[in-house]
Order: structure tokens, then sequence, then C-alpha cells
């Protein structure tokens, strides 16, 4: 154990000092459960309804969580995403950390803002609040929200499309566990300080106004709760219940032969740039009895001076925890399963330093997104060889856009998170056009972007013929044309341009993402994955297409009948039923018997000479 950590871990111990845990009965476990869970959703509801900008009030991109004075999570908002209340723990413990070395306390009335990404934070833009909770003098906890923010001071607008930051002080204002209330008192210079380097100051402060009064709700309902039933028994009824999530993903991992399951993954990295692009991911799982180890030895060193670089707390752990969990415990099978730090006691994470999944400051770090999707897609990948009827074939990534402009002196500022999609399962076909894996925010609706932005969505769709073929096909990716009204700004975050995703078990590949800008001169411009703020013209736009996830299952496996109704639905032309499919139909639309059994059987001779 390092200095620093031994130090954090001294300081946990003392905030969190208690008696021995009393037992409790599991009736009154699970009446504090519904207590905790029912805080979090209505810290949640209260953040969306009081946010100023679309990404929280729409995206909800936002996290809401109670933790307890072990920096132990007990419950998290079910609105949340999960890369924002999974961090939450780390958040604490960083702010605990921080305030420790420089010998400052936690005191009643207090409100502290954190984001550090080397400190527990997710990244930049993910900022925190976090609200302590007093019983009797004594910290009981805290009330805890994140959100993403669409502006905190970075070198270009925006907080995502950062891609040019060479360090984290590039990324816009670091707050290291900094009180914005002392003991009740609001500290205004503070809150000067942000309206002065924040550009869109009305939106970002009423937004971490929002997270505040948010907090403060989840930290009285927390109080009530301690005080109807009393501390120990609270205290008792959230170990149980995280013995309880631990017992269910240890029986979930014992069921796992025994043994390594080793997977790689690949990210675009900066395509325009020779020496910064397609960088590697590398999983290693070993599994022995009730304890997984997942290990990302060989993944690429990081990027000193990009910012695709992860925080191994608050990103990749998130990644891995929450894979892990929906493949294992899918609700499906298992119900509704306490949300909480229990889950993740049986897995070790180990990822060397200075590679991308654990990089040193100052490593920028802003743009972490699409990186943590690929260690996510990778880890899936991996125990895919263990559990193969648990999995979906490979995921196509997201890609997010900043748009911003100037008007009259005054900075508007948007962030669209442009869908991806899944790759098909067993038994299931994809999902298309959503957010994936531990992103899980809502689209914008169009409605909303045009009535507040000077942005216009002239086309918005799936795109055609692009199913992934397979026994269960891809999912796809959706089109999102968007033209300017004024002279704007656009930067660009994502991923899926140079790789395809995985198809599993006889299933294809997908098809591969793009971007284009349409100049004003009638010109078409291909944008590469990750691009910094450029300069557009009132009258040219961009169209965004999203990756097609890759399918599941040898295509010839797929009932023609269901190729039929894949032609009638439009995901599949007569071209590609007849082609990948080995399905022909009539000319009036009937499955043509004689003719789709000689092309399934000419494709299945093609395809044994291609595996030769």
């Amino acid at each position: 154990m390092t200095r620093s950590n031994k130090k954090l871990t001294d300081s946990i111990k003392k905030i969190g000092k208690s008696s021995r845990l009393k037992s409790i009965d599991p009736v009154t476990a699970n009446v504090i459960q519904g207590a905790l869970e029912n805080i979090a959703v209505e810290m949640g509801y209260k953040l969306m309804r009081m946010s100023y900008s679309s990404i929280i009030r729409e995206s909800e991109d936002f996290g809401a969580a109670i933790i307890d004075n072990k920096c132990q999570q007990l419950c998290e908002s079910r609105h949340s995403t999960p890369l924002q209340s999974g961090p939450i723990p780390g958040y604490v413990k960083g702010v605990i950390g921080l305030l420790g070395e420089r010998g400052e306390e936690i005191n009643p009335g207090d409100v502290i803002i954190h984001n550090s990404a080397y400190h527990g934070a997710s990244h930049g833009p993910d900022v925190a609040f976090l609200v302590p909770v007093f019983f009797r003098k004594k910290l009981a906890g805290f009330s805890v929200t994140t959100a993403h923010h669409l502006d905190i001071g970075a070198l270009s607008p925006g907080s995502c499309g950062i891609v040019d930051a060479m360090d984290a002080y590039a990324e816009g204002l670091q707050f290291k566990a900094l009180k914005v209330y002392d003991k009740g008192q609001r500290n205004e210079p503070m809150w000067q300080f942000l309206r002065d380097n924040i550009r869109a100051p009305d939106l970002v402060v009423g937004d971490m106004e929002a997270q505040i009064a948010a907090c403060r709700i989840g930290a009285e309902r927390y109080l009530e709760l301690i005080e109807r039933y009393g501390q120990k028994t609270v205290e008792a009824a959230s170990e149980e219940l995280m013995s309880y999530s631990e017992r269910l993903m240890r029986g979930a991992i014992s069921s796992l032969p025994d043994g390594k399951y080793k997977a790689e993954g690949h990210l675009d990295g900066f395509l325009d740039d020779p020496e910064r692009r397609h960088y590697k991911i590398v999983v290693q799982l070993l599994v022995k009895g009730s304890n997984m180890t997942v290990d990302l030895s060989g993944t690429s060193p990081q990027c000193d001076d990009r910012p695709i670089n992860m925080p191994l707390e608050g990103t990749v752990d998130c990644a891995i925890w929450l894979t892990i969990r929906s493949i294992l415990l899918d609700s499906t099978s298992f119900g509704h399963i306490p949300q909480n730090s229990g889950l993740i006691r049986p897995i070790e994470i180990v990822a060397p330093k200075g590679t991308l999944a654990n990089p040193s400051f100052p490593a920028p770090t802003i743009a972490r997104f699409v990186s943590g999707n690929i260690v996510a897609d990778t880890l899936m990948k991996a125990l895919a060889k263990a559990v193969p009827d648990k999995v979906s074939a490979g995921v196509g990534n997201l890609k997010v856009v900043a748009f911003s402009g100037l008007k009259e002196g005054n900075h508007w500022v948007h962030m669209d998170i442009h869908e991806g999609s899944y790759g098909g399962r067993l038994g299931k076909d994809a999902m298309d056009a959503v957010d994936t894996l531990y992103a899980n925010t809502r689209n914008n609706p169009i409605e909303d972007i045009e009535s507040h932005l000077p942005l216009r969505v002239s086309r918005y769709e799936l795109r055609n013929d692009s199913s992934s073929p397979g026994k269960w096909r891809g999912g796809i990716g959706s089109i999102r044309e968007v033209t300017f009204l004024e002279d704007s700004f656009i930067s660009i975050e994502g991923d899926g341009h140079a790789f395809k995703p995985w198809g599993y078990a006889g299933g294809k590949n997908g098809k591969p993402a793009k971007v284009v800008w349409h100049r004003k001169n009638g010109t078409k411009v291909s944008l590469p994955s990750m691009m910094p703020n450029k300069a557009v013209k009132a009258g040219e736009s961009i169209t965004l297409t999203g990756t097609c996830g890759g399918g599941y299952g040898n295509p010839l496996q797929r009932s023609p009948q269901q190729v039929k109704k894949d032609i009638s639905d439009g995901f599949v032309s007569l071209k590609t039923a007849k082609n990948e499919y080995g399905v022909v139909l009539t000319q009036q639309g009937n499955i043509d018997k004689i003719a789709t059994k000689k092309a399934r059987k000419r494709l299945r001779v093609k395809n044994r000479g291609a595996n030769l």
C-alpha cells in the first residue's frame, strides 16, 4: 500500500468508526432498502426538474446516491447513468483524502464541489456536489449528486470534443474538494469565480445549484431514516443488503468455469495523426472460485498529450463492474438487485500504471468516454468464452458532438450524444440506435433542440439495409443531419470509424460510423471520429452516421420467414437477403423455396471454402 493510499484508508476508518453491527431481520432490512432507493429516486427527479440544460433534463446524464461513512454506496437513482452514479464512492474517497492531506475537517452545513479525475472523478465535466449528513454530531454519510456540465472553462467551448487538450490543465477548471458552502455560509468568491470562468454561466451554475438542492433533499431524507430507525439499525440493514448483493455476485462468478479468458479491442484514436491512432485494449479474466480478476496488462501506453486516457477509478472500474453485473446478474433472470458496493467486492482490477487504463497525472482524460466503452466491449468479448449465451456480439460505439456559438457576446452550448447500437445475442435481435453499455443516456428530442438553439435537425432515421447478418441480427445505427442556422462551432469525440464491431459465432461484423461535413460551396468533407473545435458557416450541415453492432450466429440459420419480415420492415434488402441469408423471394413477395434452398447450399459451400 502506498503512503497516500494508507492516509486515505486511515481517514476513512477515522470518520467511519462505529460499534459492532447489530443483527437485523430481513423484513426491516428490505423496508430500509426500499426507503434508501426512494431517497435516491427523489433526488434524481428533483435534479432533472430543476436543471436548465438538456443534457441533464432530457438525456439524464447525472447521478444521485447515498454513501455511508465508510465510502460504501447504499443506493443510487435508477434514472441516472452508470457512468455517473458508479464513480460516486470514488468521488467521496477523493474528497476525504484531499481534505485529510490539507488538514481540513468536514462540518455540518458544508457543501463540497469535486471533479478531479485523479481523485475519483470520472472526468472533469462530471462535477459532483457532496452534502455531509451528521447524526448526533457525528458524520453518518453523504448525499451526492454528479452531473455532466456543458462547459467548465476548457480551451474551447463545450465539455466534450476537447480532443486536443495537451494535459489536465487544458481540460478546464479543476475542483479538488472545495467548499462552496462552509458551515452553512455561502462562499461568494468561489461562486463568482465559477461565473467568471465558465461559458454560459447562467446555464451551468444554474445546474450546479440544482445539484446542491437535490443533495440537500437526499441528506434530509437520509437523516429522517436514521432518526426513525436508529443509526445502528440503518447500518446493519445496509451491511446486510451489501452482503446480499455480494453473495449474488459470488454465486454468479462461481457458476463460471475456473480459468483464464482473454480478448483484445481497438480504438480509432486520432485517425488524422499517424502517431496517435489505433490504440489497443487488452482484457484477461482470471476466474477462481467466487473471485474474478480483470487484468488490463498489455493495453496501449497512455497518450501523454491527448485526452483519450481513462481514469482507473471513475471510468475503467465502472465500465468493468457494470459489464460483469449486467451479464452475470441479468435482471430478467435475477429480478431487482440492490445496487450497492457489495456487488464489486469479489472483483479485483489490475491496470498497469502509465497505460490508457491507468494514466499518470497530468495526462489528459476528458475524452475518456468512448475509450471506456471499448473496455466494456472487450471485457464482454472475453466473457463470451465463458458464457456465450449471455453476451451480445460487438457493440457499436457512440460519438458526442459539441455545438456552440457566440451571439451578442453570450455563449450558447449544446452537447448531443449520437447513438450507437448493440450486437445480436442468443435468441434476440439487437437494439437499434441506443446509447450503449455504461452510457445509457437518452437522446435529445428534436423539438427541444430546435426550440432552444440555432440548429435545425433536417434528417433523423435508421441506416438503411445496414443490419449486420446473423441468426440474430446486429443493431442499426442512426443517421442525423444537423443544419446550422448561424455561424457556429462543432467538435467531435467519437469512435468506430476504423474498426468494425465484432460478429460472434458465425455472425458478420458490424458497419463503421462516419461523419460528413456539407460545406457551403457544395463540397463534402469526411471528418475523423476525434475532431477539435471547428468553425462552420450558417447554411452548412453535418451528417452523423452511427455504428452498427455485430451479428450473432450463422445467418443461414435465420428463419426464411424472419428474413422475409426483415425485408418488409426495411432492415434487409432483397439483395442482402439473397447474398447473406440465402433467402430469395418471388415477384409476389413470397419465399421461393427452391431458389432459397439452392442459394443457401451455395453460400454454405462458399463459407466452407473461405474458412479453409
